[in-house]
């Protein structure tokens, strides 16, 4: 009884809300983009999409600048220490220690950088999405192999779960956010 009346609460404060506020305002204010000029700048001069880089450090940090995952990927983009002055090297950024990764810009920079290698690399958005979670060497593998043809449409046939699910998530919040911060960038 009392989990109906909260859900009835909760449903009638976001009527009350959109109704009063207007349903995209209120949506931007649960749904926020931090770090906006750095994600513009960077991704802009990687030739990036910002709504691409907006979502992928959505999905992988949750905007969080100091998240270091389990497997010892930094910061907001979940960049490896290995990439990271791979890439950085590749563009003379000198990385010097995996804390260079927690500066909010430094990792945007890096990871908007490595994520334009990819999207050149591979046919497709959704290739070098698999390839940014993935590695890589496995995402060319299943293309070489017809495991998977790179495309959207088809990544139920992405062998790791975790990429499978990661692409999914990366295009859903790419085109969500894209429709709450219209003209963002």
């Amino acid at each position: 009884m009392l989990r109906a009346w909260l859900r009835f609460v909760c449903f009638f404060v976001v009527f009350f809300s959109v109704a009063v506020v207007g349903g995209k305002g209120l949506i931007r204010l649960l749904y926020p983009i931090s770090y906006t000029s750095e994600i513009g700048h960077w991704s802009l001069s990687a030739g990036i999409d910002p709504y691409i880089t907006a979502a992928l450090i959505q999905v992988e940090s949750g905007f969080r600048a100091d998240a270091v995952s389990p497997k010892g990927a930094v910061g907001l983009m979940q960049i490896m220490p290995e990439t990271a002055v791979w890439i950085g090297a590749r563009n003379n950024i000198p990385v010097e220690t995996p804390r260079d990764l927690l500066d909010p810009s430094r990792n945007i920079q890096l990871g908007t950088l490595y994520l334009a290698y990819l999207l050149e690399r591979f046919s497709t958005e959704a290739a070098a999405l698999a390839a940014y979670n993935g590695g890589q060497g496995n995402v060319s593998r299943w293309l070489s192999e017809g495991i998977w043809d790179g495309s959207l449409e088809t990544a139920h046939q992405i062998p790791f779960a975790e990429t499978r699910t990661f692409v999914r998530k990366l295009q859903f919040t790419t085109q969500f956010l894209r429709l709450v911060h219209y003209g963002q960038w």
